[in-house]
Order: structure tokens, then C-alpha cells, then sequence
């Protein structure tokens, strides 16, 4: 007796009379947009912030507090004056790069503010995206002419499409514009 290997035929190939089913849960290629920054390294930041801040000579003797609400991503800052409070935000912003949190996340978009003998300034930390930020964004990718598509659930903007390709164009073109938050990819599915 002789054995014979028949290999096995991919779907939807036609043999013998019948034809093999393609699978039915075949997904589509996708990705989501998010804008996300991590707490802890946010919390690292700010202590290395501090430790900066408490060594560097022109703020040797003046009353610095950088206090980090993590439940409602917000940072105060308290320094002597507004010249201070810019070298701070310098220092912020630099150590937080360097832990991987863009720039973009802070917002520096309230004006600090005297109360008393110190300079005060609230600065939000922006975590998610807001809904008028991902319709720019779907507006972006809609507007591109690329065979995509893209939804909008509560704070991610999910991408599909047939080929991969696509997916990597609209990656390069949300990185290129200048939308003034700082984008993650995540999820990416093929």
C-alpha cells in the first residue's frame, strides 16, 4: 500500500465539483487615531521638573511649586514672577519631551495670573481627543481623496480600508499636517 499527499487547496478554489467557502469573518485592514499621554510618564516629568528646578542656581532661594492633579490631568504652577514661570515651562517642557510627551499635549492657552507675591498658572493636560478635534481630523482624511474610511467613537478616530498601503498614507498625512495635538496609532489590524 502507497500513501499519497494531497496538499490542501486555498479557499475559494474550484475542485472536484465544489467550491471552498472564503471565511466569512474577514475583517478589513484598520487602525485608530488617538491622543493619549501616559500618567505615569507625565508624573515622572514633573518630578524630574523638580529636581531641575530645586538645583539650577537662578532659583536658589525663590518659592517654586509645580503640583500635578492626575485624576484631572491638570499641573499648577506657582514661581516668583512671569519670568520665572516661562524658564519653568521651558524646563517642563524639554523633561517631558525627553520622557515622550509631545509638546502639544500641554496647553498653555490660559494667561497666568499675580496672587499676592507669587505668579500662578494653570495648565491642562490634554488626554483624548475632543470632538472637534477629530472631526479636523476626519475632515483631513476625507478631503485627501484616500479609498478610506474613517468614524468617529467617543474619543478615537478609527481608519479602515482594503489595502494597508492606505492605512500607511493616512498615518503619513496626519503626521505631516499641523494639527496641533499630539496623535498616537494604536490598534493596527490587518
Amino acid at each position: 500500500m502507497t500513501l499519497v499527499y494531497v496538499p490542501p487547496f486555498p479557499a475559494g478554489l474550484f475542485f472536484s465539483g465544489f467550491t471552498l467557502p472564503l471565511p466569512k469573518n474577514q475583517t478589513m485592514p484598520s487602525f485608530d487615531i488617538v491622543s493619549k499621554v501616559d500618567a505615569q510618564l507625565l508624573d515622572n516629568s514633573v518630578n524630574v521638573t523638580r529636581k531641575e528646578i530645586t538645583n539650577r542656581f537662578d532659583f536658589k532661594d525663590s518659592p517654586v511649586t509645580i503640583d500635578l492633579n492626575k485624576k484631572d490631568f491638570m499641573l499648577n504652577l506657582e514661581t516668583e514672577d512671569d519670568m520665572k514661570m516661562r524658564q519653568l515651562i521651558d524646563v517642563l517642557i524639554s523633561r517631558s519631551h525627553k520622557q515622550g510627551i509631545a509638546p502639544e499635549a500641554f496647553d498653555f492657552s490660559k494667561e497666568g495670573y499675580q496672587s499676592g507675591k507669587t505668579w500662578k498658572k494653570e495648565v491642562s493636560v490634554r488626554n483624548g481627543l475632543k470632538q472637534e478635534d477629530a472631526k479636523k481630523i476626519v475632515k483631513l482624511i476625507k478631503d485627501s481623496g484616500l479609498k478610506v474610511q474613517a468614524q468617529i467613537n467617543d474619543d478615537v478616530v478609527r481608519v479602515t480600508s482594503k489595502k494597508i498601503d492606505d492605512l500607511q498614507d493616512v498615518i503619513q498625512l496626519c503626521r505631516s499636517s499641523d494639527l496641533g495635538i499630539p496623535l498616537q496609532y494604536e490598534n493596527m489590524r490587518s
